[in-house]
């Protein structure tokens, strides 16, 4: 008796049906586990509600003053990944990390990812949570803009700005570059677990380039799992595809020059063809800024990772300074 052939079309379609159903039964995987994890995970630090939104802040040491720290663009869970250097300040500042929405334990929100709003919430969130100012702002990366227009909005309650390898709003206009962008399919990385997946193949993408026992297996743990729950989500998609227009309304702002300010740099011999370079477009920058000081270092964008002790030994002179 002869066999049947099976057609090519029914065998397309069944493997279209199986990658289907293993795609249904990953998603199903992901969000039972994305629930174990936020049980097992609580924030480390407190919510504030804003206007039905949480979002998390955390608070170390009892210094007479206050370091604010803000994180640069799809750092997954800042209050994570800033505390070896939190730990450090915290010895003789208070220090604080808002998580903006999208970010660690905050929400993920509606609000519109303008300068105008990070700051107010910043603000606000600040303000709640009874943290009284003025402050020290360190931004690391993009926050560099959003603390440029934090000096400028509302002077009085900024003492000092410290910049982590930080993008400001002049950077596009003097490199002549366009702001990267990031497709909007991105959004989609962790709710369906394609981030858990990506983690699972490789998790060092998602962790500090720290040495051995900077960061404690804990924190490590619950670094992973909120990458899998907060990768590449809505809100930090629209923060990046936002850069260019938050940049432009802030492009004609500078640091006053009564504000002290520090920039901690990546060591970079990168110089432009018309010799520009990151150390010529801080220069100036701070030009103008009376009291300023501009460190080079060695390591990552993420310059805190290796260098928290050095950092915090350079601030503690700069913040004698004034």
């Amino acid at each position: 008796m002869a066999k049947k052939k099976i057609g090519i079309g029914k065998v397309i379609r069944n493997i279209v049906l199986s990658f289907i159903v293993l795609c249904m039964m990953w998603v199903i995987f992901h969000t039972g586990m994305k629930l174990y994890e936020e049980n097992k995970y609580p924030a480390t630090g407190e919510y504030i509600d804003l206007e039905g939104e949480k979002l998390h802040v955390t608070t170390k040491g009892e210094g007479e003053k206050t370091i604010v720290l803000l994180p640069g663009l799809g750092t997954t869970a800042p209050a994570l990944d800033f505390e070896p250097l939190m730990n450090e300040l915290a010895k003789d500042f208070q220090v604080v990390v808002v998580e903006p929405f999208g970010y660690g334990w905050s929400d993920l929100t509606k609000r519109e990812r303008t300068v105008e709003n990070i700051v107010e919430e910043v603000r606000t969130a600040l303000q709640t949570a009874q943290i009284e100012g003025p402050y020290i702002l360190m931004p690391h990366s993009l926050a560099g803009i959003y603390s440029m227009y934090y000096a400028n909005k509302y002077p009085e309650e900024i003492e000092a700005v410290v910049g982590i390898d930080p993008t400001l709003p002049q950077a596009l206009e003097y490199f002549n570059e366009a702001a990267p962008k990031m497709p909007s399919y991105f959004s989609f990385i962790a709710p369906t677990g394609l981030a858990r997946l990506a983690l699972l193949v490789n998790a060092e993408n998602s962790l500090p380039l720290a040495e051995e026992g900077t960061y404690s297996d804990g924190n490590l743990a619950m670094t992973k799992a909120i990458s899998s729950w907060k990768g590449y989500n809505k809100n930090i998609v629209e923060e990046a595809n936002k850069i260019e227009k938050n940049a432009e309304k802030t492009k004609n702002l500078s640091f006053p020059a009564q504000l002290p300010v520090m920039i901690f740099m990546k060591e970079d011999d990168k110089v432009t063809d018309d010799g520009k370079s990151m150390e010529s477009f801080y220069e100036q920058q701070l030009n103008a800024v009376n009291n300023q000081s501009l460190v080079t270092l060695k390591g990552h964008h993420y310059l805190h990772w290796k260098n928290y002790k050095k950092m915090t030994e350079e601030i503690k002179s700069f913040v004698d300074s004034f």
